[in-house]
């Protein structure tokens, strides 16, 4: 089936449903479910995304701050990957890429809202105009899933239009396009999540309402998507929890009580999560991944010795803490130091699921099985593209103005290459000998330089990936800048 194919499926399904007066709790029953073979055969996936989780900000990563001993649980029972990455340094261009399992110039999305943030006397180029949803016709995860007897929900922050169950979703709780919580305590105002008791904590709800999906679906095979809102801002936390942080240590960077007390609250809900699954006797044919869709804000968090943070593309912004567990097929306690990127999770997902991509569909990931079962993969760049301005002061930026001017990034191997599109500016690192990227090897390592300069420029000319080129005719920079 065409994507194009695929998008009228969709849409005649939707106004079938629509009038047969069919909601999401009938798309969950396993009566309604396609697939010929008993759908229990098949592994469930749970997917838990965290919002805003830095590299550093769990005890098996290193914090001697944060407790996070369900996650450490995790990371014992499964597979560590130390260089694993999101594909973009903010929350939209993330999901989207996980969905679609495209890099973001397939899709459009660059950031959040507008791509011309920030002072516009000081953006030297007109940014790409960015897409805010991801479009119907594009086949998600979900989409293929469902194909292969799988009952999908999504139980969290979509942030990649109003509705996710126009992307194959049969359930959602409290997702739609919004990118942050009006409050983490009933009253939510959330339409898409009714509210619980006055002060009920959303992560909390959020964790009980996949707890029910679980249960429900037990004698299905399932699709939990969890992209919990936590640990975004605003920064809110049970006062029980946070009152454990205010008078421990702070720890290279780490020291926010009410930071440390909502991470607390997502350990909490992987716990709850695992012990589900152990109760119900469903852990061995169950796949945990557990990911960040972006690095930590700095000023609340530290991703040292990582450079920089939330909203720019040196590591501290989008590397990764990242955990997948699948009992009887990744061994327990073990770590991988191959770089793998959010895109591959959409076909690594479908070998799990024994599922093939669709005719015509795109995927830019590849599928990390064999990493999962002790294997390799073959050496391949990853990149980035950002052609758009995000404001923001902060550490470790490249100029105090902007978290992000446009450019693009690629990783092979060891070495890592910036290009920005202002100024011609290239940097180079060495992240084996310089992970926390100070060193810039532009000017003294000119081959490899141009070496990878040539793969991003092939790799952008390949995906029709947009450069902006127009100058901004209202830039005008103060002196000096």
């Amino acid at each position: 089936m065409s994507i194009q194919e695929e998008g009228n499926r969709k849409m005649k399904r939707r106004d079938f449903l629509k009038f047969a007066g069919l909601g999401a709790a009938a798309l969950a029953l396993p009566r309604l479910l396609g697939g010929g073979e008993k759908a229990a055969s098949k592994p469930n996936i749970v997917f838990i995304l965290i919002d805003d989780m830095g590299w550093r900000d769990a005890g098996f990563m290193g914090s001697k701050y944060y407790r996070t001993p369900n996650i450490d649980r995790l990371s014992r029972r499964g597979l560590v990957f130390t260089n694993a990455y999101a594909n973009a340094a903010n929350c939209a261009p993330t999901r989207a890429c996980i969905m679609s399992g495209q890099y973001t110039p397939r899709h459009g999305i660059y950031t959040v809202n507008n791509s011309d943030r920030g002072d516009a006397g000081l953006r030297k180029l007109i940014p790409t105009t960015n897409t805010t949803v991801l479009a119907d016709d594009n086949v998600t995860i979900p989409e293929v899933l469902k194909r292969y007897g799988y009952v999908c929900a999504t139980m969290g922050k979509w942030h990649l239009g109003e509705d996710p169950k126009t992307q194959g979703f049969d359930v959602n709780i409290g997702g739609n396009q919004a990118g942050h919580p009006p409050s983490y305590f009933s009253p939510y105002k959330n339409n898409d999540l009714p509210d619980g008791p006055k002060g009920e904590y959303l992560t909390d709800r959020l964790t009980d309402e996949a707890l029910k999906f679980i249960e429900t679906n037990k004698d299905a095979s399932f699709f939990l998507y969890l992209p919990h809102y936590a640990v975004h801002t605003p920064i809110q936390a049970k006062p029980e929890i946070q009152a454990k942080y205010i008078d421990r240590e702070p720890s290279l960077g780490h020291g926010n009580s009410k930071y440390a007390a909502m991470i607390e609250s997502v350990d909490e809900s992987i716990g709850r999560i695992m012990d589900k699954l152990d109760e119900l006797g469903i852990a061995g044919n169950t796949v945990v991944f557990f990911f960040s869709d972006n690095g930590g804000v700095k000023g609340i968090t530290s991703m040292e010795p990582l450079r920089g943070g939330k909203g720019c593309y040196y590591e501290g912004g989008i590397r990764e803490p990242t955990i997948v567990r699948w009992p009887g097929r990744v061994k327990p306690g073990t770590t991988c130091e191959t770089p793998i990127i959010g895109i591959d999770f959409y076909p690594t997902i479908l070998e799990i699921a024994g599922a093939k991509k669709p005719n015509g569909k795109v995927l830019d990931g590849v599928s990390v099985m064999p990493l999962l079962t002790g294997g390799r993969i073959a050496k391949r760049p990853l990149f980035w593209h950002f052609p758009i301005y995000l404001q923001g002061k902060m550490d470790g930026a490249r100029d105090p103005a902007f978290r992000t001017r446009p450019g693009t990034v690629v990783r092979l191997g060891d070495w890592k290459l910036h290009e920005y599109f202002e100024d011609g500016g290239l940097e180079l690192y060495n992240l084996r000998e310089d992970i926390g990227e100070n060193n810039n090897l532009a000017e003294r390592m000119p081959d490899k330089t141009e070496e990878l300069h040539e793969i991003m420029k092939n790799w952008r000319k390949a995906t029709n990936a947009p450069v902006p080129r127009t100058p901004n005719p209202k830039y005008a920079p103060n002196p000096g800048t």
